[in-house]
């Protein structure tokens, strides 16, 4: 595909679940980076229609119920790939995920099927327990694949959109970020890491401990 004929060649998958007091921000800082924005409701009960604006750059996707991660993320890549994209950016809706970091992605991204966001863990705001978390899984992920995983649970990657179908999450929640680094390994995709801020506020994260540690669990025998 010609990228010069691709209007819609840069697309960005925002999944969220009740982020109401952050979504006009995101929205708004990340259109300035793409072609198209999915936009993946995961069952918000906040009233966050008030913050979605009227914008041709824009698609929603709505899930009527909580799914999970996995779900929303596995819908909006759906979305991007049936939209013929070339690049599909995931960045999280809470703002911890920097949009002005996409053209870092971009300018990177030919030479790698996959780019994952490798964030500082040391000196930074990230609590502890999430240190630990994450140190662990990509430590375990290290081992399984065979590949050294630099930051398993960032949620700031982009993909060349023409692999996407063939490492599709089926998991729901969380995990299902672990379960396409075990894909992508696997089909042997080019995984590379870059470096992007830490930022964090309040530790609010909606990844509960002991469900994203069976989820991950699940990954590691059966994938």
């Amino acid at each position: 595909m010609n990228i010069s004929e691709n209007k819609n060649k840069i697309c960005a998958v925002i999944p969220f679940y009740n982020e109401k007091s952050t979504l006009d921000k995101i929205i708004s800082e990340t259109l300035n980076f793409v072609d198209l924005l999915i936009l993946v409701n995961d069952g918000s009960t906040d009233n966050w229609q008030t913050e979605i604006p009227t914008n041709e750059k824009l698609i929603l996707i709505s899930h009527e119920n909580n799914l999970g991660k996995g779900a929303a993320l596995k819908n909006g890549f759906t979305k991007s790939i049936e939209l013929k994209t070339l690049f599909t950016i995931t960045l999280d809706a809470d703002l911890q995920h920097d949009p002005k970091q996409i053209p870092n992605f971009l300018n990177h991204i030919e030479n790698y099927d996959c780019l994952i966001g490798k964030r500082e863990t040391r000196n930074t705001q990230m609590p502890i327990h999430r240190r630990l978390s994450n140190y662990l899984t990509s430590k375990l992920l290290s081992i399984k694949t065979g590949t050294k995983i630099l930051d398993s649970q960032s949620g700031f990657r982009a993909f060349k959109t023409n692999i996407l179908e063939n490492i599709l999450p089926e998991y729901m929640g969380f995990e299902a970020e672990s379960e396409m680094i075990v894909k992508l390994c696997k089909q042997n995709y080019k995984l590379g890491f870059i470096s992007i801020p830490t930022i964090y506020g309040n530790d609010n994260s909606k990844m509960k401990a002991i469900p994203t540690i069976l989820g991950f669990t699940k990954v590691l025998i059966k994938s």
